[in-house]
């Protein structure tokens, strides 16, 4: 559990990504004293104008420091694929909300629609034909079903047909988020 000045140092050190990349300055090296953002953690960090996406990149794994992934993450997300015939611009960047997703690790589901709580956990799902992840939030804010969550993901993030959470060469991770942004600090 971060605290709040862990929340406010990571969204200083993203908003500063963001910056430095636009003004074409090298990455900030933020002097970092507290342990938790010095340990290796996963992070998604998501940009929306006005609520609108404008991209969302993450790792699940990272063996750098949480500061540094979200810094890496936040130059990510201005180069989403999604994105690269209209991506952020500098003029933008003052109606940009961060969003900081820093994620559990991974766990494998048996039965997903049993041990998946909406709106607290995220769902990854991998196959040899695609893998594709949707964070927590994205229940919540779709309003979908379990069943819709799952059949979702598969589809729009993963490629697979909707229904190929269920198939036994397909996996379903489950992980939670520590999800804070600009709006609320």
């Amino acid at each position: 559990m971060l605290t709040e000045n862990d929340r406010k140092v990571l969204l200083r050190v993203a908003r500063g990504a963001l910056e430095a990349l636009l003004g074409g300055e090298p990455l900030p090296r933020p002097a970092i004293e507290s342990d938790a953002l010095r340990a290796p953690c996963g992070a998604f960090v998501t940009l929306k104008n006005r609520g609108r996406l404008r991209g969302c990149i993450g790792i699940f794994e990272s063996r750098k420091p949480l500061w540094e992934t979200v810094q890496q993450m936040a130059v990510a997300a201005m180069r989403d694929p999604r994105f690269l015939s209209n991506p952020v611009t500098e003029t933008e960047l003052p109606d940009i909300d961060i969003e900081i997703s820093v994620l559990s690790p991974l766990q494998a589901t048996q039965n997903p629609l049993e041990e998946i709580e909406l709106g607290r956990h995220g769902i990854s799902i991998s196959s040899p034909y695609g893998s594709g992840c949707f964070l927590p939030q994205v229940a919540t804010e779709t309003g979908w079903s379990k069943e819709e969550f799952l059949s979702q993901c598969a589809s729009m993030k993963a490629g697979l047909p909707a229904d190929a959470w269920k198939w036994p060469d397909v996996t379903v991770y489950r992980f939670e988020a520590e999800v804070f942004g600009e709006k609320e600090i």
